[in-house]
């Protein structure tokens, strides 16, 4: 016993040597790059754009990623990550740097996409499930990557609308607890732990509903109503674009 506490003990040191050096590593990382930023700040406001593009490129994948968070969408992450930008660069003149560069324009990004949340959620498109969203808890695959082809052609878009409408009808015949618990989840984005506090119920409760709600609405997909037409065609209209998605489909 008294070896082990030895030999535990011995370690200890340097594991909080690692932790020192990872943590001045990160502070010395962030300090070059405040840096960087400021430099291209000094720039652009000098009236050099070529910094601006460089700012542009450095933040624009961080910017979607916070639209995409928010909203879910492929497209309105992509407006939102330009809509940053352009504020940005009218109003970075009066950036004090009071917070990083990374960090204001975060802040951006962010009221602008909760913005945009909130004006669809009033016009209800919060009902609705994004082709973006994952068909099922435990798969990967999207609902876009049940089409037949990523062509940007005229058949294609109507494919794609007729898909969400019929995803939107299967919606408004799901029961009415598991229609809000896949709003709190897929389009309000909430945690497990944030709808369990929401509805009153267990963490356990909140995965095993989520898994229903989402079996119940495949189930009303393929359900063959006027809507969706003969048995078997909305899988037949919608066939998964790589193999392993189609060999997905093929054991649902």
């Amino acid at each position: 016993m008294i070896a082990s506490t030895e030999l535990s003990s011995s370690f200890k040191p340097e594991c909080q040597n690692n932790a020192a050096v990872e943590s001045s590593g990160r502070a010395m990382k962030l300090g070059q790059e405040a840096q960087l930023d400021a430099g291209l700040v000094r720039r652009f406001l000098a009236g050099d754009e070529a910094a601006f593009a460089e700012i542009v490129i450095r933040y624009r994948a961080r910017m979607f990623a916070v639209g995409f968070a928010t909203l879910k969408n492929h497209a309105d992450a992509e407006e939102i990550a330009q809509d940053t930008f352009i504020r940005a660069h009218r109003a970075l003149v009066n950036f004090r740097g009071d917070a990083s560069l990374a960090t204001w324009l975060y802040r951006i990004a962010l009221n602008l996409a909760r913005n945009r949340y909130w004006y669809f959620f009033r016009r209800h498109r919060h009902a609705t499930i994004s082709l973006d969203s994952p068909i099922g808890e435990a798969q990967q695959a999207t609902f876009s990557d049940r089409l037949v082809t990523d062509a940007a052609d005229p058949a294609r878009e109507a494919l794609i609308t007729e898909f969400s409408e019929l995803v939107g009808l299967a919606m408004d015949r799901l029961g009415k607890g598991a229609r809000e618990i896949l709003i709190l989840r897929n389009s309000r984005d909430y945690s497990y732990e944030e709808i369990a506090r929401e509805l009153g119920i267990s963490l356990g409760t909140v995965k095993s509903r989520i898994a229903r709600a989402r079996a119940s609405l495949r189930a009303l997909v393929d359900d063959p109503s006027p809507e969706a037409g003969p048995p078997g065609q909305p899988r037949a209209r919608f066939n998964p674009v790589h193999p392993a998605a189609r060999r997905e489909l093929a054991c649902a």
